[in-house]
C-alpha cells in the first residue's frame, strides 16, 4: 500500500498534527503545523484537500515553478500526484485525506449520477470560498472531536465539487441505477444477493458486477453496507435497542453491526448514539 499525504507529514521531524479526526472509511481530517522543512508527496495514496489556516507566504512549490502560498489558498492534491514543497516560515493547515472509493461513491450518492462524472483536479493556492468554508469548519471540528459537525462539512464538500460530461462507455444506465437503488433502499433489511441486483438491471451477476462498479466507484457489496450504515446512523438518533437497529438495517447480530460500524466510522454504534444526544443536549 503506497503512502498517503499524512504518511509523508508523519515522518517529518518538524511538522507536527495539532488534531486529527477519523472518520472512517477512508476519510479523516487532521490540523498541522510545520516550519523550516521540505516535504516530499510521492505519488500519494488518496486525495487530499488542504486550506491554509494561518500563514503560508512562506510555502512554496518548487515542482510548480516555486509559486508560494497565502492564508485561506487551497490546494487539491489527488491521489498518485506527487509534488515537492519547501516551507521556511510557520504556517498552519488543515488536511482533509479521502480513499477514491470514499470520495467517488459519496459523489456519486450525493449527485445521483454516474461517479464518473466528477472533475477532480490538481489545484495550487487557489481562491475558492466553498472549499475554503467547508475545511475551516473540518479544522473546527477536529479541535473538538465534533463527528457529527465533521460529517455534515464533509458532505457538503463533496456536493460542491464540480461535474463534466465525459464520454461514459460501460456502466450502468440511470434508469438502471434507480431502480437498483430504490430495490437496495426496500430491501435493506434482508439478504440482499448480487444476482437479485443484476436481474433487475437485465445483466449476468459478472457484468453486473463490473457495470455497477465503474457507474457508482464502489462494488455492490460496498454500496449495499454503506446504505446499511446510513440507515443505523439515522435510526441511532431514535431511541431503538441497538440490537433492532441491527436488524433492521440487514446485520446479522449486534455484534455483526458494532464490527462493521467501527470499521466504516470510526467508532461504535453506543459511541455514536452518545455523540447525537450529547449534540442534542447541547443544542
Amino acid at each position: 500500500m503506497r503512502p498517503t499525504v499524512h504518511d509523508f507529514l508523519g515522518r517529518s521531524a518538524v511538522a507536527q498534527s495539532t488534531a486529527r479526526l477519523d472518520l472512517g472509511a477512508g476519510c479523516a481530517v487532521a490540523v498541522w503545523h510545520n516550519h523550516d522543512d521540505r516535504v516530499r508527496y510521492e505519488t500519494p495514496q488518496n486525495h487530499t484537500f488542504s486550506l491554509y489556516l494561518e500563514g503560508g507566504t512562506g510555502t512554496r512549490r518548487l515542482d510548480a515553478g516555486g509559486i508560494a502560498g497565502h492564508p485561506g489558498a487551497i490546494c487539491v492534491m489527488p491521489e498518485g500526484c506527487g509534488s515537492d514543497w519547501e516551507i521556511t516560515a510557520p504556517f498552519r493547515f488543515v488536511h482533509l485525506y479521502l480513499s477514491d472509493a470514499r470520495l467517488r461513491a459519496g459523489f456519486s450518492a450525493i449527485h445521483d449520477c454516474d461517479a464518473r462524472r466528477l472533475d477532480l483536479r490538481e489545484i495550487t493556492f487557489a481562491e475558492d470560498t466553498g472549499l475554503a468554508a467547508g475545511l475551516r469548519t473540518l479544522a473546527a471540528a477536529a479541535a473538538t472531536g465534533d463527528v457529527l459537525l465533521a460529517e455534515a462539512a464533509v458532505a457538503g464538500l463533496i456536493g460542491g465539487l464540480a461535474r463534466h460530461r465525459p464520454q461514459l462507455r460501460g456502466g450502468l444506465t440511470a434508469a438502471q441505477l434507480r431502480r437498483v437503488d430504490d430495490w437496495i433502499e426496500a430491501h435493506l433489511e434482508e439478504a440482499i444477493h448480487l444476482d437479485d441486483l443484476a436481474a433487475l438491471a437485465g445483466l449476468s451477476g459478472y457484468h453486473f458486477h463490473r457495470m455497477f462498479q465503474l457507474s457508482r466507484g464502489s462494488a455492490p457489496h460496498a454500496w449495499v453496507t454503506a446504505r446499511r450504515i446510513a440507515r443505523a446512523q439515522a435510526l441511532l438518533g431514535g431511541p431503538m435497542p441497538i440490537a433492532t437497529v441491527a436488524a433492521a438495517c440487514g446485520f446479522s447480530s449486534q455484534s455483526h453491526l458494532t464490527r462493521t460500524f467501527r470499521a466504516h466510522m470510526g467508532r461504535t454504534p453506543a459511541a455514536y448514539r452518545a455523540l447525537i444526544r450529547a449534540d442534542r443536549g447541547s443544542a
